[in-house]
């Protein structure tokens, strides 16, 4: 089986914490016994980060999993030949920072690309939400579908209403606020170089 490895290498970071919690290991367990730091395996987790195959091999030998078994079953590449019809209660749900209060993300379709690979995710941010600026290894589209946000990347502070949209490299510090007192859905769109 040959692998896609654009496409492949976002879900390491999502299995790898699926992993960890069937096993009942805490984030600094796991990162003791991988001998990595419990940032760095939280930013894996998280797909802020890609792992090197070094830390990748120590995080899975720590796991006790095979690298064979492991990428066969994050390989779920989406295949079509005309179109593709996404369902609502098709979509994942998935978390990108455990520590983020009110986000709440669904990855509507991830794919390979010649030139990398790309994500679009629906996520509804809830009244209050709070999680610190994160940074991003692609580039990120956001259209406001409902309701409007604080959007800041590094010190810089964006009105987004329904209906806008804003481009920009996720590797600058990034967090959204909704300060209004109703749910605020948008589409983020991922996009990985190669």
């Amino acid at each position: 089986m040959q692998l896609e490895s654009n496409y492949i290498i976002h879900g390491i970071g999502p299995k790898i914490r699926e992993l960890r919690k069937e096993m009942g290991i805490r984030l600094s367990e796991l990162a003791e016994a991988s001998q990595l730091s419990t940032p760095m395996i939280s930013k894996i987790e998280n797909g802020r980060v890609i792992p090197t195959l070094p830390s990748l091999f120590s995080i899975l030998e720590a796991l006790s999993v095979e690298p064979a078994i492991f990428f066969s079953e994050i390989n779920k590449e989406l295949s079509f030949s005309k179109f593709l019809h996404l369902k609502k209660e098709d979509y994942q749900a998935y978390i990108k920072e455990e520590s983020a209060k009110g986000f709440f993300y669904k990855s509507i379709l991830e794919k390979k690309l010649e030139e990398g690979a790309f994500q679009i995710s629906h996520v509804t941010l809830k009244p209050g939400n709070t999680r610190p600026k994160v940074s991003t290894e692609a580039f990120e589209f956001i259209y406001i579908i409902k309701g409007s946000i604080d959007y800041y990347i590094d010190d810089e502070k964006i009105l987004l209403k329904k209906g806008e949209s804003l481009f920009f490299d996720g590797n600058i510090p990034h967090v959204p606020f909704n300060r209004t007192d109703e749910d605020v859905e948008y589409l983020v769109i991922y996009f990985f170089n190669a």
